[in-house]
């Protein structure tokens, strides 16, 4: 999560069984390069101790209104003006009522109330049983917050440490933290449409068998959060692959690549980006067979015969819209060798003003990668990086490249 790094959080705990999940939230934010303020309720206090969360967080823990640590004892003042963010994880109902009422009476909320609006963003993780989630009264004091400017991350459904099962779950650490990180990206891809597809295809042989290949599905995972984080309205095509579901995104799956390029030209029509990560099969079996292919002991291998599959980038690429200029197309090349030459090849061939090259068997699977950025003007090398990071950069190079829009 590079958009955290150097960043200065307050993240404030309020009462509840959830709390366990704030020591790792907390640890991930360090980890990904922020510091962190811990601000504990009292009824927090009753589920994690503030040692454990001063320990993980690497400062001192805050709990009152009247610590004499501040040098003008108005840590209320001091602890949200430094911040870049206030992140309340867990929010209770009755710390949401406290806010929507505008109830100051301890640390917390004082902070909330005295922190700058128009600087500060407020982002709340709800987390109560779900009768509590779904109460008149907490959804109307969620409405309340809302309009005076907080953000409501959501809940989670699953099962309660009350025994019950329903909506109300305090969200995981690791979507806490890419809301935050969202919440905190320049909005640089605001008001535009970004489409991407991920991963392999699967081009069955039989019910049991198929051609694929090594594709994780990690780099075009990336940039659909990326893109996301920059403020798109992110659909994301993913072919067979392991990945949850990034944030906010709309998530579509398929299997093969005749599946994938229904699907990518279809939302292309509203589309004002293209981005092809996906690692297409170029070709497939020509007739799939209805029943396991089974060996008859002759030793001799069955005929496969192959047909050319659909080329969603280039059929995109030379659509109407996209030679008019209202979607801008990207594409990837997966190469063994000579990437620069076959990459640049490749480019002239799909007819996109931009191509992402990089090596194959050196990424596919892997956390981090290398890529080399190729337009009509020459090439740029990004040097071995997470590909979330990658990812980012490649947004930012997409927002210069596209108009700006309302």
């Amino acid at each position: 999560m590079t958009q955290l790094a150097g960043k200065h959080i307050v993240l404030g705990l309020s009462g509840g069984v959830a709390c366990y999940k704030s020591a790792e939230l907390c640890r991930l934010l360090v980890k990904a390069g922020a510091t962190v303020q811990v601000v504990m309720t009292e009824a927090a206090a009753q589920f994690i101790t503030p040692v454990t969360m001063q320990a993980l967080s690497g400062r001192a823990v805050y709990s009152s209104q009247w610590d004499g640590r501040e040098r003008n004892n108005m840590p209320h003042i001091n602890l949200g003006r430094e911040a870049d963010a206030v992140l309340i994880a867990p929010c209770s109902a009755d710390f949401i009522a406290r806010l929507a009422q505008g109830r100051s009476d301890e640390l917390l909320s004082l902070l909330c109330l005295a922190r700058p609006m128009e600087r500060v963003p407020l982002l709340l993780a709800p987390a109560m049983n779900r009768e509590m989630w779904q109460h008149p009264a907490t959804q109307r004091n969620m409405e309340q917050v809302a309009r005076d400017g907080a953000v409501i991350l959501g809940v989670g459904n699953g099962e309660q440490a009350c025994g019950e099962t329903g909506d109300g779950r305090m969200l995981e650490p690791e979507e806490i933290l890419e809301d935050l990180a969202a919440q905190l990206s320049p909005k640089t891809l605001a008001g535009h449409h970004v489409l991407v597809t991920a991963g392999p295809t699967f081009e069955a042989i039989d019910p049991v068998r198929g051609i694929t290949n090594l594709s994780s599905g990690k780099m075009g995972f990336a940039v659909a959060r990326a893109a996301r984080a920059a403020g798109a309205q992110v659909t994301l095509i993913a072919g067979p692959v392991h990945l949850p579901t990034p944030r906010g995104v709309q998530r579509i799956d398929v299997q093969s690549a005749a599946q994938m390029f229904d699907a990518a030209t279809g939302f292309a029509s509203a589309a004002s980006v293209f981005i092809a990560t996906a690692a297409v099969a170029d070709w497939r079996p020509a007739q799939a067979s209805s029943q396991k292919i089974k060996k008859d002991g002759s030793g001799d291998v069955p005929p496969l015969a192959f047909v050319e599959n659909p080329d969603i980038l280039a059929g995109i690429a030379h659509s109407r819209r996209a030679e008019s200029g209202e979607l801008f197309c990207v594409g990837f090349a997966a190469e063994s060798e000579n990437l620069l030459d076959h990459a640049s090849a490749k480019r002239e061939r799909k007819g996109v003003p931009l191509l992402v090259g990089n090596i194959g068997p050196a990424t596919f699977g892997q956390d981090d990668n290398a890529l080399i950025l190729i337009d009509a003007q020459g090439h740029r090398e990004i040097p071995r990086a997470s590909k979330q990071a990658l990812a980012g950069e490649l947004i930012a190079e997409i927002a210069r490249r596209v108009p700006v829009r309302d």
